[in-house]
């Protein structure tokens, strides 16, 4: 089998696992049944529900609820008819690809069904996939979908307003928006005359009428019309306590943007942090910088065909806001980070980008990450439904030992998402391999293990590979022990009686000069065996030298060695770490 199949799922099923445990969003297996015309029907359905979402994979011949071989009945299905059977039952046709497989002496069948342009209907019935379940599209789900994959942006189409409509304290918010930007062009623009300035936002279509992103944005629709919220926002002491604060609040976008992140932010405690340079600084329990970026998201990317009001409910260390409609086409919750998209409405990001309220197209849910986790805070956590995508954000103190620990990194890693993140992993696990990288920075493999061994050479050198998978090609990395020195209480786990040892040695050696193998059986309580093993170990590693004629025997003595670490001791243009010729004792 090739690494696009599902070789994993099928050797977890052997080994004493149901297929229906192993299912996800893009991996379905199925029995054949009795009726071929039944089974291509239904292969049929499931195709065009995968094709309808992202695509995926299904594999015929396997029992979803026996564990073991038995689990494996296999098909008689001639793959090519499958694909012919599939693109005459959809509506449009469908193509997919379909081959077979020997897997544990059963013939199985592959079907791989990519992410379409179209949506397709099989006898009259739209779904798509919802988690592991195949769901019925709604006529709005439908009309969301495929003005998404046909690149056609709402945000841009004529909403057969002129300029009067617009609402002059709107304007006055982005002229002071404008004042306010760092960037001396765009200040420039908050003198600009109303027509040009609309122009320059991009809200205004060939006729010089507002685009729906311009209406949006800058028009209030008024008592007299049927104006509906576009954002409920809720406070609660607890986070499941009752409300204490509701608000509904309708358009302008642009004083709603403004008026829920003034909410958000007169009720977030702020504590002080002193940094390793001396500074102080005031860190918010939720960060700011995440906070707007997941409010400004929910807020210029929801699905505004579909109806409803973004939700916020906030308290004092937890933000959830979810916003109607899916994810953007090719967007999941497994590539959020890294994918490469583009905004559902680019008229009206792009409007919200020149304001300053937003980050550049592929770098707001970055910052998101980076500005949780360098304060020691739980990555955001996201969720999509079929009508919503809820993003929510666990803060609270900041941990002041993450914080001044990342200050003292080299300031491009301080802003490195796939840094923070591994330091992160390393705060609850005592190690960290590629494959392990892969989900949580949302890479392959091959790109994660770069990661992992930028991060364990010089100038961060935060990581070493463990002794026992050093010499492997992709070894486990831990922490270095001037790491988690510097990290303290925020690592959740103990050292191991094995690094104890090491490090209770070398504070001997530190203290009498030289050593030998008696002084180490009776202060560490050890017998021959272990110290002897012990003692080679830190030889090898270059901690200890043999400085004794003997070689052999109780007479060695041991001084220390050229990858002893050094104390006190941190080279300029790098944070906490051991130097590269520094052997760590964890």
């Amino acid at each position: 089998m090739t690494g696009k199949e599902p070789a994993g799922a099928l050797a977890r099923i052997l080994a004493g696992e149901t297929a229906d445990s192993l299912e996800s969003r893009t991996l379905d297996f199925k029995r054949q049944g009795r009726s071929r015309e039944d089974a291509l029907r239904m292969l049929a359905a499931a195709a065009a529900c995968f094709a309808n979402d992202i695509g995926g994979m299904l594999v015929v011949g396997v029992h979803d609820r026996i564990a073991g071989a038995e689990a494996f009945e296999g098909t008689d299905l001639d793959p090519v008819r499958v694909v012919q059977r599939i693109y005459e039952l959809t509506e449009p046709s469908l193509i997919v690809s379909s081959h077979e497989i020997e897997y544990a002496g059963r013939r199985l069948l592959v079907v791989s069904v990519p992410r379409s342009p179209d949506i397709h209907q099989v006898d009259q019935r739209t779904t798509h996939r919802v988690g592991t379940s195949c769901v019925p599209m709604t006529a709005a789900q439908i009309a969301s979908a495929l003005a998404d994959r046909r690149s056609v942006d709402w945000s841009a189409g004529d909403a057969e307003l002129d300029r009067s409509h617009v609402s002059p304290v709107a304007l006055d918010i982005a002229r002071s928006l404008l004042r306010q930007s760092p960037d001396p062009a765009r200040r420039r623009y908050a003198a600009e005359t109303d027509g040009d300035l609309l122009r320059i936002l991009g809200l205004l279509g060939p006729e010089g009428r507002l685009n729906h992103a311009g209406a949006l944005l800058l028009v209030d629709p008024g008592p007299q019309e049927d104006a509906r919220d576009l954002a409920v926002y809720q406070f609660r002491k607890t986070p499941a306590g009752e409300p204490t604060v509701v608000q509904r609040i309708a358009g302008p976008l642009l004083r709603t943007l403004v008026r829920v992140l003034e909410i958000i932010d007169a009720r977030v405690d702020k504590t002080p942090v002193n940094l390793p340079g001396g500074q102080q600084v005031q860190l918010a329990d939720l960060p700011e910088a995440a906070v707007r970026e997941a409010v400004v998201n929910a807020l210029v990317h929801r699905d505004y065909r579909l109806g409803g009001p973004v939700r916020i409910e906030h308290a004092p260390t937890r933000l959830l806001v979810a916003s109607p409609g899916p994810l953007v086409f090719g967007v999941t919750v497994e590539n959020i980070l890294t994918t490469t998209s583009r905004p559902r409405n680019p008229a009206l990001a792009r409007a919200v980008r020149v304001l300053g309220l937003a980050e550049e197209a592929g770098v707001g849910v970055d910052r998101m990450y980076r500005e949780m986790v360098r304060v020691g805070h739980q990555p955001p956590r996201y969720v999509e439904e079929p009508d919503q995508v809820t993003v929510t954000l666990l803060g609270g103190a900041p941990n002041r030992h993450v914080t001044r620990y990342v200050a003292a990194l080299p300031e491009a890693e301080q802003d490195d998402a796939d840094t923070l993140l591994i330091l992160y992993h390393l705060l609850t696990h005592r190690v960290v391999s590629a494959v392990d990288a892969a989900p949580l920075l949302q890479k392959d493999v091959v790109e994660s293990q770069e990661v992992l061994l930028r991060l364990s050479t010089e100038p961060v050198a935060m990581l070493e590979p463990t002794r026992e998978t050093a010499r492997r090609r992709a070894p486990n990395y831990r922490l270095r022990s001037p790491v988690l020195s510097a990290l303290g209480p925020a690592v959740r786990y103990r050292r191991g009686q094995g690094d104890d040892a090491e490090r209770k040695v070398v504070e001997l050696l530190r203290a009498a000069g030289q050593i030998n193998a008696r002084m180490v059986r009776i202060a560490l309580d050890l017998d021959a065996q272990a110290t002897s093993r012990l003692l080679s170990d830190l030889v090898e590693r270059g901690t200890l030298v043999r400085v004794s004629e003997s070689r052999r025997g109780p007479s060695v003595t041991y001084g220390p060695g050229p990858g002893l670490p050094a104390v006190g001791r941190r080279r300029s243009g790098r944070g906490p770490s051991a130097s590269a010729a520094d052997s760590p004792l964890f």
